[in-house]
């Protein structure tokens, strides 16, 4: 038999408040756990969190949109991700570099929304076709190759047209790639700084401080780039695609890509072919591959032409492969390898 046991009322009155009481401490100290009077960001991909990380310091936590290894482009946002948007109170991004980041920011009821590509000029960059490779192909034998030429710059806007939104571009044609170019990287970072300072006055001296920091080191890269690249056998280079542009432009260099500005895209028969003839032509040494797309195709023109290999890392990502466990080992590791492949002095 069951026996139901009455509980006064005032008694069960007392326990409820009691409960209530635990449950709403409870969760408060989960809030301050997570939270602990942090900016919460969240970054698109690894430039974008290692401004935030840097500028933000202890006052921030950072959520990275992009894993470790993943190719930034090829990213689709998840619920999860699109849930810890949504309770973010910032964002940091690079608009037009990934699609589904910019839809999914645009679509949120995120306060501060901080785009990289609106804090410094960007410029266009990475014709697959064209430029200093073309100039020796057009030189050698106009009139065997000028029709070439055309033909294959129609072939490019075709690969363009039919990839829209799958290559490395910003809306109008812009190069995303302003992180390789520490200048434009500074520049950068002074607006984020500023605008976590306006998300987050209370830490605003914090802010200001760090960013200075961040400033510092960025522009004594920019320094070791200029000194160490001044001197050099040739000043021209092949990458898998064009994330070098910015990073050229700066320091009197002239980047040639085998595909463009999309790191996945194939390369015509003639573009193998001007890059080969530059390559002899301008004592290039080295073809340099990435680390988060397929090296096949710059391995293979290396064995034909008879060139050496190495990494040029656009530092989309860091990942055991890369030579180096931040943004500034990276780009010393680029610099070394440039210096050696152009043959600095």
């Amino acid at each position: 038999m069951n026996v139901r046991r009455l509980i006064p009322s005032a008694v069960l009155a007392t326990a409820t408040v009691l409960g209530l009481s635990a449950l709403t401490a409870c969760s408060s100290d989960a809030a301050d756990k997570n939270n602990e009077g942090k900016l919460d960001v969240v970054a698109s991909f690894y430039p974008m969190e290692f401004l935030a990380k840097e500028i933000g310091g202890d006052d921030v936590e950072v959520t990275t949109l992009t894993e470790p290894g993943q190719e930034p482009h090829d990213l689709e946002i998840s619920a999860k991700q699109t849930a810890q948007l949504e309770n973010a109170d910032a964002a940091l991004f690079l608009k037009g570099l990934q699609p589904s980041v910019d839809e999914a920011i645009g679509q949120s009821g995120i306060k501060t929304k901080i785009d990289a590509a609106s804090l410094t000029s960007m410029e266009k960059h990475g014709t697959e076709v064209g430029g200093h490779a073309k100039e020796h192909d057009e030189h050698g034998s106009e009139e065997e190759h000028g029709h070439e030429g055309e033909e294959s710059h129609e072939g490019e806007e075709g690969h363009e047209e039919g990839h829209e939104g799958h290559s490395h571009e910003t809306p109008g044609g812009k190069d995303p790639h302003i992180w390789l170019d520490p200048v434009k990287y500074a520049e950068v970072a002074e607006g984020v700084g500023k605008a976590f300072a306006k998300a987050d006055p209370d830490h605003r001296a914090t802010y200001e401080k760090n960013t200075a920091a961040l400033v510092k080191k960025l522009t004594g890269l920019d320094t070791d780039f200029k000194n160490g690249l001044k001197n050099t056998d040739s000043k021209v280079f092949i990458t898998t695609h064009a994330a070098f542009g910015y990073l050229a432009e700066r320091y009197g260099l002239t980047e040639e890509a085998i595909s463009g500005l999309d790191p996945e895209g194939e390369p015509s028969a003639n573009r193998v072919r001007d890059l080969q003839e530059m390559a002899k032509a301008d004592g290039v040494t080295t073809v340099f591959y990435e680390t988060l797309v397929s090296d096949k195709t710059a391995k293979t023109l290396a064995k034909d032409a008879k060139l050496k290999t190495d990494v040029l890392d656009p530092i989309e990502g860091i990942t055991k492969k890369s030579k180096g466990d931040d943004y500034i080992e990276v780009m010393r590791s680029n610099l070394a390898a440039l210096q050696k492949a152009l043959g600095a002095k």
